[in-house]
């Protein structure tokens, strides 16, 4: 389960949840008063029947072992993984034997997790097809096919760039919207969703604020330089080629080498469009220092399976995708599952993490930040704005306008009181987000997303 006699946080069990409703609905039944036969066992599984408003109890079961993060049964009719019986159960086990004690499972708890377990096992123990999804040169002749058209798409990217230049950028606000939608689709056509994205964000320039015809042409050159990029390939070195296949859109897989450590998770968040739901992990490996970033997937209004809140650590294997100074990875093997632990990533003063963010971008010129940790650094207020600043008073770093509207920020300031936190988030030119904070002293992480 965790390590045996650890148990979660709330604030971690809370991070599981699917959205804000369930949540709060989750931590109504975090109590012993609707729960009746609750326990627990050292192999990881927590059980309970929840008073619903129909005759019979909801039965709810968590399997927490699971290496892939925990796993829910519950018989309600929710469709959300998981549930706020499954939320409420896991919150009454974090407060200690007393409401959930341990002892033998019922049968149709039992059941459940014997069954997925064993499916778990023939999984990871069935043989890989070599056949794959056609043969190779079938494979090459379709990756052929989408280069044509990422060029062409490429080649009339770079024309209306440079027709908009030529017309002067008042005509990108005259023009409104529809002018960067009706590109960005023509982009979809030539099978090139990244450069799709961000002719999109072009369209959010115009007529935005002060300086906004600096923050067009900044961004319209970066597009062109990723449009040089894909149409001058061959000439690149192949970490920086990779970079720019990525960047456009092109799918890939991890295929670097498998890397085992211990990896304690540092944040974990969501951000959601009208398709698609999309979790990033941070995981930072206590032994090699490696930071990696794990990308998983829901349907609109779904969170994606893969949950890992801040603070658990686990002893796995992950594999990096290609591109040069490329930090997401593949999750692999896993070898024991997620467990609490006191674990604290090291820090660096703000200085050094805005230089860790140029470097970066001589790897990545279209990286907006940097995961980095700051060591000693107190909120204050900057104006109308925020800052993080060094204990020591030498430098400080600006918030993002994203991470000033999120109540995060008011929960670090509640932190820190004024005292120096170690805070871990997203360094990039439009400032620092923080997405967790761990105050002086003992105690655990504190997600701010």
């Amino acid at each position: 389960m965790t390590q045996q006699g650890v148990r979660w946080s709330a604030d971690q069990v809370l991070a599981l949840a699917p959205d804000a409703a369930s949540r709060k609905a989750g931590s109504k039944l975090g109590a012993a008063g609707p729960w009746s036969e609750a326990g627990s066992s050292d192999e990881g599984t927590v059980w309970g029947l929840c008073k619903g408003s129909g005759s019979r109890p909801y039965q709810t079961v968590v399997d927490i072992a699971d290496v892939s993060g925990p796993a829910y049964k519950c018989s309600c009719p929710s469709r959300k993984f998981p549930c706020k019986h499954a939320l409420g159960l896991l919150l009454l086990w974090a407060g200690g034997d007393e409401a959930v004690p341990q002892g033998a499972a019922p049968d149709w708890a039992e059941e459940w997790i014997e069954g997925r377990r064993k499916r778990a096992e023939e999984k990871r123990t069935a043989p890989t097809s070599g056949g794959g999804n056609g043969d190779p040169e079938a494979a090459r002749r379709r990756a052929e096919r989408r280069a044509g058209l990422v060029t062409a798409g490429a080649t009339e990217l770079e024309q209306r760039l440079a027709d908009l230049l030529r017309g002067g950028l008042a005509g990108a606000e005259q023009a409104g919207y529809g002018l960067w939608e009706e590109t960005a689709a023509r982009m979809v056509d030539a099978q090139a969703p990244g450069l799709a994205a961000r002719v999109r964000e072009l369209g959010a320039i115009p007529s935005s604020g002060p300086g906004w015809p600096v923050r067009l042409l900044e961004e319209c050159a970066l597009i062109h330089l990723l449009d040089q990029g894909w149409l001058r390939r061959e000439q690149l070195p192949a970490g920086l080629a990779a970079t720019v296949r990525s960047r456009i859109g092109l799918p890939a897989s991890a295929d670097g080498p498998a890397a085992r450590d211990r990896w304690l998770v540092l944040a974990q968040y969501d951000t959601s469009d009208a398709k698609l739901t999309t979790r990033r992990v941070w995981l930072h490996g206590t032994d090699s220092g490696r930071t990696v970033l794990l990308l998983s997937y829901g349907a609109a209004g779904r969170a994606p399976e893969l949950a890992l809140p801040v603070g658990l650590v686990l002893d796995a294997e992950v594999t990096a995708y290609p591109g040069a100074g490329q930090l997401r990875a593949a999750l692999g093997e896993q070898f024991t599952p997620p467990a609490p632990a006191a674990t604290r990533p090291p820090g660096v003063t703000t200085a050094q993490a805005a230089a860790r963010y140029g470097t970066a971008l001589r790897d990545d010129p279209w990286l907006d930040s940097v995961p980095v940790t700051l060591d000693r650094v107190v909120p204050a207020p900057d104006g109308d704005s925020w800052q993080l600043a060094d204990a020591d008073g030498e430098s400080a770093l600006p918030l993002t306008p994203a991470a000033r509207a999120r109540p995060g920020l008011w929960r670090l300031v509640a932190l820190s009181g004024g005292a120096p936190v170690k805070v871990f988030g997203e360094c990039g030119h439009r400032g620092f987000t923080p997405l967790t904070a761990w105050p002086e002293g003992p105690g655990e992480g504190i997600p701010l997303c």
